[in-house]
């Protein structure tokens, strides 16, 4: 394509290095777009004809159908998607083909395909989100009175509803959903082309016009940026790690209560694995590989900040690796979330089990506390003490629960103690008095399904 200025053909290395087709060739639909968008425009201005517009506009449809059937050969000679489409498109309708690239550059061929990609990919990974968001709601709605333990440092601390607990989940995706339809949004605001290779153009060409047969707000105010700027990746990766992280958290939590040591659920079949020695084994494979997918994912962002954050302006070749990380990470969060939908749909829980572990570590003491201070008008620190006696008796009297404490043990710490509080002890009571809003009641949990399923029509 510059054969001009060279006089011998690059060496096999430097061609290896150098071309991109393999990865960037997803890019195809976006970089149609964009050079029909830009050959309309050029023809409006008349920079080209409407002839040679209406010709470029056949033969880039015609290069689509192509791609879409399998028979367009992507050539890595060509290095990239913007010049193996070029050059197809001169073969097909000749010098009209050669006048598409006027007025702009790779470098602002490139940044425009890449938005409208990133963009895409982001609204995309947001619907992802929001079908998860659905089948956490229908097991929350499903469970929303099952008691469970709650934990802080792993350890067990107060009884909640599960229905509460997967719900925290619907919360944490919400706010990734938001921030991935915030990256669309944000890398819709301008538009690269036109840029061209750094400078601008001293074509008459229609910016304006372009950006928004495009879909972006407006075009990119300053050329250098246009073209050497990569944030709006940046913040679309940066987005999906967190969401990976949220991923992941959730994949941990189905480790630990899928384990016979915990036994508060089973995958299905379809979402668990054997072991090639050990034929009693159910292992939660895609739990495990979602935690280490948000490993990878976040080591993308790494990755493509630290390609970024030393290069001068305007645009460097460092640039080509910035579709390999961003589309891998888009690939490895678009199956986690397919993977954990499975897992939710179709897991079992087992409501005694996590009754049962609701019940021990006393996790119920923080009620007697709350009872001294409702109803003696005590100083919570003091109702803090006295409780911290009660249960230490439990613990020398080998007793596994304070609802099972006889009552004169109660009023041996404390006379003040009486049979109704002792009453407040059981693990239903306890979930049905966190009733404040966003609490763990059941009440309030149905509360909160009743909102998510009103955001969801």
């Amino acid at each position: 394509m510059w054969g001009g200025r060279f006089a011998q053909q690059p060496d096999d290395a430097m061609q290896a290095i150098n071309a991109s087709i393999d990865i960037d060739k997803r890019l195809w639909r976006e970089d149609i777009e964009g050079s029909k968008a830009h050959a309309a425009m050029l023809a409006r201005q008349g920079i080209i004809t409407k002839e040679d517009d209406a010709a470029i506009q056949a033969g880039l449809d015609q290069i689509a159908a192509e791609i879409v059937e399998g028979r367009f050969v992507f050539k890595p000679a060509l290095e990239d998607i913007h010049l193996n489409i070029e050059a197809r498109l001169t073969e097909r309708i000749g010098e009209a083909g050669k006048r598409l690239h006027t007025g702009r550059s790779r470098n602002d061929q490139v940044a425009t395909d890449f938005k409208l990609w990133t963009m895409r990919a982001s609204r995309e990974a947001g619907d992802g989100l929001r079908a998860l968001q659905k089948a956490l709601v229908k097991q929350a709605d499903a469970h929303a009175d099952w008691v469970m333990p709650g934990f802080t440092h792993l350890q067990t601390a107060q009884p909640i509803t599960l229905g509460h607990h997967l719900l925290a989940y619907v919360s944490m995706f919400e706010r990734d959903r938001v921030r991935l339809i915030g990256a669309a949004l944000e890398a819709a605001w301008e538009c690269p082309l036109g840029a061209a290779a750094l400078a601008g153009t001293s074509y008459p060409i229609d910016r304006d016009a372009t950006a928004h047969d495009l879909g972006f707000h407006a075009p990119a105010a300053n050329s250098l940026d246009a073209v050497g700027s990569r944030d709006f990746a940046l913040a679309a990766l940066a987005n999906l790690s967190i969401a990976m992280t949220h991923l992941s958290r959730l994949a941990e939590e189905i480790v630990l209560w899928t384990s016979p040591q915990f036994g508060f659920a089973r995958l299905s079949d379809a979402w668990s694995t054997g072991s090639s020695i050990m034929p009693q084994k159910r292992n939660p494979d895609a739990a495990e590989l979602i935690r280490a997918k948000a490993a990878r994912v976040g080591a993308d962002f790494a990755a493509l900040n630290a390609i970024i954050q030393k290069l001068p302006l305007a645009y460097s070749k460092d640039l080509q690796e910035d579709k390999a990380l961003t589309f891998g990470a888009f690939d490895q969060f678009a199956l986690s979330v397919t993977a954990m939908i499975g897992m939710i749909e179709t897991i079992s829980f087992n409501r005694e089990a996590m009754r049962t572990a609701a019940a021990k570590g006393y996790s119920t003491a923080t009620d007697l506390a709350d009872w001294l201070v409702r109803e003696l008008k005590i100083p919570f620190r003091e109702a803090h003490e006295i409780t911290g006696r009660v249960v230490r008796r439990a613990e020398e009297l080998g007793v596994a629960e304070l609802a099972q404490l006889d009552l004169n043990e109660f009023q041996a710490v404390d006379p003040r103690i009486n049979e109704a509080a002792r009453a407040l002890l059981t693990v239903e009571k306890s979930v049905e008095s966190r009733d404040s809003y966003g609490g763990t009641a059941p009440e309030r949990v149905r509360e909160q399904i009743a909102r998510w399923k009103e955001m969801f029509i």
